[in-house]
C-alpha cells in the first residue's frame, strides 16, 4: 500500500487522471444522447417514406449498419 508521501508524489497525475475521467464520462452521456437524436431522425425518415437502403446510401454505410442504428 501507497504511504501518504508516494500519493503526494503523485498528486498531480492523479488529479489528472480524475479529470479525464469525469471528460470520458461526459463524452459517453453526449455520444447517447447523440444516439438518440440520429435514431429519431432516422425514424422520421423512414416515417417519411425513405427506404433503409436510401438511409444507408446517403450516410455512406450498410443497410445492415442502419438496422443496427434503429436497433
Amino acid at each position: 500500500m501507497a504511504t501518504t508521501a508516494e500519493i503526494e508524489a503523485h498528486r498531480a497525475e492523479l488529479d489528472s487522471l480524475r479529470e479525464i475521467r469525469q471528460e470520458a464520462l461526459e463524452h459517453v452521456k453526449k455520444a447517447r444522447e447523440l444516439h438518440g437524436k440520429r435514431r429519431e431522425l432516422m425514424k422520421s425518415l423512414l416515417g417519411a417514406g425513405l427506404s433503409q437502403s436510401d438511409l444507408a446510401r446517403e450516410l455512406g454505410v450498410t443497410r445492415q449498419a442502419i438496422q443496427k442504428m434503429l436497433a
